[in-house]
């Protein structure tokens, strides 16, 4: 995979090895002369993050690296003030979801009035009518496929309510897809978000809806996972343990890290069919115990599928069927997920996570408020939403 290759899907992605050289040229053919640099604390500090900055002579550069765990608006407005200091013109992101979400939320902000849950999808107070800065992505994680999607999602400081702004302005104008930005990513977070990304794959698939096209997207996207997410890991604890690699082994991580960046913009784009129950449990946990969005919705799926497969069996199977051809039913799905989960290191509990049974009650309260379980295969009243709790328990 020696390649550069382009494909748009409608964001323009330049998918390969060496794709984040291609920086400055992007930016100046959008005609950005100044850029605000969104990323994260862990990312500033990488080596690869001052040669990015360094290719970038002939622009001025500012950065703001205020964003960690899950965003809340008070990162965003310091966002902004950093936009409003630096005179930028174009934002470029460069992490996982939390900087792509704080980088949209800067972007809408840059030249909205208000606070901006003003703007809450299917609560919009003010309309979104004024221009937002163009961006370009640099994706270094495999999960929420952020950066080729239009919306974003920043939490309430004091409430931690996650909020969704939606608007196709939002959407990057280029994403830099680079699997060599993933190379030192450590195991437990390559797990998480590539658990994040198979979530968004399963759940569209399963959406209610009619929707072919997100579908088959979501279908080749499993495949994808089922691929190399282990080898991720497995390349990853290796990494970590002190194993040098030779090229040929260097090679293969490469091709599984971009495996998994094609499969976690891929979830990013079925998901505009919708989502389900996984991820009304996940928001619950990260708005009542602050948990990391990919951990919660990979603790929290094996108990939503085996909840979800009396009402869609033919469809599990046929997502059991792309992960082991021979499947016969759609409960090897669900034992599929269980299987990888374990070997990941995906904790097998919600007890594992911190959370206590004398919680159901407050994460009980937010799941069922929130907007993805409607299209969920099966309904999902309060009483179920307990039980897959204790499911995962």
């Amino acid at each position: 995979m020696g390649s550069i290759y382009t494909y748009n899907f409608p964001t323009r992605i330049r998918f390969g090895p060496g794709a984040r050289h291609e920086l400055a040229a992007e930016l100046a053919a959008l005609g950005i002369r100044r850029v605000l640099i969104v990323t994260d604390k862990d990312v500033a500090q990488l080596p690869w993050f001052p040669e990015l900055k360094a290719a970038l002579t002939d622009f001025g550069v500012a950065t703001f690296s205020g964003v960690w765990g899950n965003p809340v608006v008070s990162q965003v407005n310091a966002g902004v003030d950093a936009w409003k200091a630096s005179g930028a013109d174009g934002i470029v992101a460069v992490g996982g979801g939390a900087p792509m979400d704080v980088a949209k939320a800067i972007a809408l902000m840059a030249h909205h009035p208000g606070h901006l849950f003003d703007y809450e999808d299917g609560h919009c107070t003010r309309p979104i009518d004024q221009p937002i800065p163009p961006i370009v992505a640099l994706p270094t994680t495999a999960g929420t496929g952020s950066e080729v999607g239009r919306s974003t999602v920043i939490s309430d400081d004091d409430t931690h309510a996650k909020k969704i702004i939606f608007d196709p302005q939002l959407l990057p104008r280029v994403v830099l897809a680079d699997p060599e930005l993933l190379l030192g990513l450590p195991a437990k977070i390559t797990a998480a978000t590539g658990m994040d990304a198979l979530t968004h794959l399963v759940e569209a698939f399963l959406a209610q809806g009619f929707n072919p096209l997100c579908d088959g997207i979501a279908l080749e996207g499993i495949y994808l996972v089922a691929q190399h997410l282990q080898a991720c890991v497995d390349f990853a604890r290796r990494s970590q343990a002190g194993a040098v690699f030779d090229e040929a082994t260097a090679a293969a991580h490469r091709v599984a890290r971009g495996g998994m960046l094609n499969a976690a913009m891929m979830g990013a784009i079925a998901f505009q069919k919708g989502l389900g129950v996984t991820h009304s449990c996940a928001h619950a946990l990260s708005t009542v115990f602050d948990t990391h969005h990919g951990l919660a919705n990979g603790v929290m799926l094996p108990a939503a599928m085996r909840f979800n497969l009396p009402a869609a069996p033919g469809r599990f199977l046929r997502m059991a069927q792309v992960v082991q051809p021979g499947a016969t039913d759609g409960q090897a799905f669900v034992d599929w997920i269980v299987a990888l989960s374990a070997s990941i290191g995906i904790p097998t509990s919600l007890g594992a996570l911190g959370v206590t049974p004398d919680g159901l009650a407050a994460l009980v309260a937010v799941a069922i408020a929130d907007g993805c379980h409607p299209l969920n295969p099966r309904p999902v009243t309060e009483t179920d939403f307990y039980a897959i709790y204790q499911d995962a328990f």
